[in-house]
Formats: C-alpha cells, structure tokens, sequence
C-alpha cells in the first residue's frame, strides 16, 4: 500500500498517518524525519542535507526525493509507505511520479483530509486556553495567528495537488468518498490502481 496524505496544517494528517501504518504495517515517510535522520546518520546525503540547514535556506526537492528513494528502496518498505509533508507542491508531485515509475510502482490512493479551517483556528485557541489553566507553557507553533499564516501558504503552494491529482484520473480513476478501505471499482468493472480519497480529518481511517 503506497499513500500519500494531503491536508492542512492541524487537519490531523498525523494521526491518521499512524492508525494507517499500524493497520497496513507500511513504512511512514515524514520529511522533517528523514532530514533529522540523515543529519544525525551524517551519510554523504545527510552532510549536504546539514550544511544546507545550517544555512538556513530550504533543502533542494532533488534532495529530497534521494531522501526518499532510500526509504522507499529500503527492506522495511517492502509493504509499501505513506507520504506525510511530500509532495508540497506540484514540481515535487511530479518528481515522486518520476520517482515510482522508475522503480516501476505506482501510488495506490491519495487521501486529502477536509476540514474547515475555522474549526483549525478554534482548536488551536481552545488549546491555548487549556493550556494556560493547567500552568503549563503554550508551545510556539500553538498560535492562531501562526497557523492562519500556514493555511494560507497550504492554500497558495500545497492546495493545487488536490487539483492535479484530481486531472490524473485520465490515467488513475478519481472518487470522493468517504474513509473506506474497501475495493472500489470503476465503471468498466476494473479496479482502479490509484484513487484520490476525501475523509474527515477529525475521524480515524478505519
């Protein structure tokens, strides 16, 4: 099972992220950990990955689609994966199609988590709230004003796959539905080999 989970920040891609890998036993990809890892690895990739952060300029896509190709290529990924934080933008989409037709594979679903954005900010403000009532110091990413900025840059850069995902069902058939690990046939009777998914972030995937 190969996925990848599309959402905005606070849609609970994590969570869901996790009941899936325990469920299908995959290998999660987050792009903040494997540039942890391989920093802390201090491989040749993970050296340029370093020095690059050191800086403080954004790692290259290139970079990290290598990142990614050694995951994917990895024993532990024999099941499959699922992509959290990858791909962000339409280039990268297309360079992790670049990236599986190679290794002759193919994405099984992308599942993008809708939720309303007010219910995101709401959350965060009643967290904040909880958080100060109990004593304990409020988390600098827990910030209304913050997470608005995020969804906006989600809007404007990583919103557009939804989109581009939604045009490759000229070749991969496209649904919305909801969470369903079910088979789902088309209308010509074949199984689709790649779908794009519509779920309540707030639910598990089950």
């Amino acid at each position: 099972m190969r996925l990848v989970l599309l959402g905005p920040p606070g849609a609970g891609k994590g969570t869901q992220a996790e009941r899936l890998v325990a469920h299908y036993n995959i290998v999660p990809l987050s792009t903040g950990d494997l540039l942890r890892v391989a920093v802390a690895a201090g491989s040749p990739l993970g050296l340029k990955v370093k020095d690059i952060m050191a800086r403080g300029e954004l790692v290259p896509d290139d970079l990290v689609v290598a990142l990614i190709a050694e995951r994917i290529d990895a024993p532990e990924a024999k099941n499959g994966f699922i992509l959290d934080g990858f791909p962000r933008t339409v280039k990268q989409a297309e360079a992790l199609d670049r990236l599986l037709s190679e290794r002759g594979l193919k994405l099984d679903a992308v599942v993008e988590l809708k939720v309303d954005e007010n219910i995101l900010v709401d959350r965060i403000e009643k967290r904040i709230k909880d958080t100060k009532a109990k004593g304990h110091t409020v988390r600098a990413d827990d910030d209304p004003a913050v997470l608005k900025q995020r969804i906006a840059h989600y809007r404007k850069q990583t919103a557009p796959l939804s989109d581009y995902y939604r045009r490759k069902g000229s070749l991969w058939p496209w649904m919305a539905c909801r969470a369903s690990t079910r088979s789902r046939r088309t209308s010509n009777g074949r199984s689709p080999s790649a779908f794009r998914w519509e779920v309540d972030g707030w639910r598990a995937v089950s």
